[in-house]
């Protein structure tokens, strides 16, 4: 069957001229239909990667197709960010009207289509752990265009855009050393954590932990290296961290200045998970991490479930969630999470925000009994502000307890909300003015927005907030209500 043409209309980001079937005649070109807030089409990230690695010199191309799941994910600035956030080397066209989906018949992210130099749909695959598959059917592909004489002379030359350069780059988590007050952030896309010592609207820069480039090594503060580190917790003179892309959680003695691996041997678990010791597990994109007691709770995000550490001995295990991606409450192991990635602390709870099905939801720290305060299914989101049972949230990343208060980073809604426990009604406290046009003397227009935040931090009646996409940790004073950029000196 030939593969149907891409629509001549479609928007392309990440290559100097939109593609075409037709122009890739003679290429095999792969299809990854993804969506940039599915924790599933980042795992295979990586994947592609080794493929254009390994293909460099041939005529093979892979072609991202991005099909939203999320009204936000529909801007195509939003996409560019992510395509950028993520080291997508490969073009992207956008499928927001999930033409393109239907038209290869797609059911889930992600799903591959592999197609021919011919033009020729010669595979299709969904799901994760397909990398070895997929490079047999390319290198069978190639093979045989080559003897049939259809195989390109030369690989078709694609420019990316230059990459923008910023103090931060695309920060994640954050996190306040109770004694020192120093503020901790994850850099997450330069692969490091940075202490900041606060001084009203201005932070000094203490120290770098991380060598700064993509890696795997314990060691010194220098010698250290992550990859995209985010979620962050203080205890003592400990700074814990999930090390997300290696799978790990890490642990830095601030006092002796070294970085030790507690749990994670670098590989992702891809089945039924298994509690395990140290370096003898697997764990599954872990994205936020909180304490109580003596324990580390970890929003594990890949696996859409709660896990527990114990830091003295490395032993961790599940705490809460099935492992299907869902949304219902109840007994630990019979509840279901959907991609779980910002966890606080709330009395005898945790509370977590849970990413895909846009909820707010408690767990309970002795007994894993989890419970829904807001959030309906893994479809329904907005922006509605109200009571509990009928307020919207859209892929929120980020929650910091205060009191019986929950400050949540409503991250597709480029805004910060206020749970109020007692009342059970939410509110907003910082959102984007839904503007196309600013006049002079619009107060509005002011101050930059906030641009897909992924943290929310309270501190001494101040927001800290990651401001992921501004590349920015900005400051919100609860009292006098003002919002500021917070200066790295």
């Amino acid at each position: 069957m030939k593969a149907p043409e891409f629509p001549k209309s479609a928007l392309w980001l990440n290559t100097d001229r939109p593609l075409s079937l037709d122009l890739l005649k003679g290429h095999v070109v792969l299809l990854d239909f993804w969506t940039y807030c599915c924790i599933n089409c980042l795992h295979v990230l990586p994947d592609l990667a080794y493929l254009e690695r390994k293909y460099r010199e041939a005529p093979f191309l892979v072609i991202g197709v991005h099909a939203a799941k999320f009204d936000n994910e529909q801007d195509p600035e939003n996409i560019r960010q992510a395509i950028i956030r993520h080291d997508i080397e490969h073009p992207v066209v956008v499928d927001n009207g999930h033409e393109i989906w239907n038209n290869y018949l797609v059911r889930a992210w992600p799903t591959f289509v592999l197609i021919g130099a011919d033009g020729r749909l010669l595979a299709r695959g969904s799901g994760e752990g397909l990398r070895d598959a997929l490079d047999r059917r390319i290198a069978q592909a190639l093979d045989q265009a080559k003897r049939q004489g259809i195989l390109a002379e030369e690989k078709i030359q694609i420019r990316r855009p230059p990459l923008p350069d910023s103090t931060l780059s695309f920060p994640g988590k954050l996190a306040v050393h109770p004694e020192t007050g120093h503020l901790f952030v994850s850099d997450s896309h330069h692969h490091r954590i940075l202490e900041l010592k606060l001084a009203g609207d201005r932070a000094e820069v203490r120290r770098i932990i991380g060598r700064g480039t993509a890696g795997d090594r314990d060691g010194s503060l220098s010698e250290a290296a992550f990859r995209f580190p985010q979620g962050l917790e203080t205890a003592g003179n400990k700074l814990y961290v999930c090390d997300t892309d290696n799978h790990k959680v890490r642990e830095i003695d601030l006092e002796r200045q070294t970085v030790r691996t507690l749990a994670g041997n670098g590989k992702q678990a891809m089945g039924p998970p298994e509690e395990g010791t140290g370096p003898d597990i697997s764990l599954n994109s872990p994205w936020d991490l909180t304490v109580f007691g003596n324990r580390l709770y970890i929003a594990m995000a890949g696996s859409h479930q709660l896990w527990k550490l114990d830091p003295d001995t490395r032993r961790a295990e599940v705490f809460a969630g099935s492992g299907r991606e869902d949304l219902i409450d109840g007994p630990p192991h019979a509840a279901n999470c959907a991609q779980p990635s910002g966890i606080d602390v709330l009395g005898k709870r945790l509370v977590f925000a849970d990413s895909e099905t846009s909820s707010l939801r408690t767990c309970h720290a002795e007994t894993g009994e989890v419970t829904t305060l807001i959030g309906r299914g893994l479809f329904d989101f907005g922006h509605r502000d109200g009571p509990f049972r009928t307020a919207l949230l859209q892929h929120p990343l980020g929650v910091s307890a205060a009191g019986n208060t929950v400050y949540i980073a409503d991250t597709y809604n480029h805004a910060i909300r206020r749970a109020d426990l007692s009342s059970r009604r939410i509110s907003t406290v910082i959102a984007r003015p839904e503007k196309s046009l600013c006049r002079i003397g619009d107060r509005d227009c002011d101050l930059l927005p906030l641009n897909e935040p992924n943290d929310v931090l309270w501190h001494d009646h101040k927001l800290y907030i990651a401001d992921t996409n501004n590349h920015l940790i900005r400051v919100f004073d609860l009292q006098t209500e003002k919002l500021e950029t917070l200066k790295l000196a």
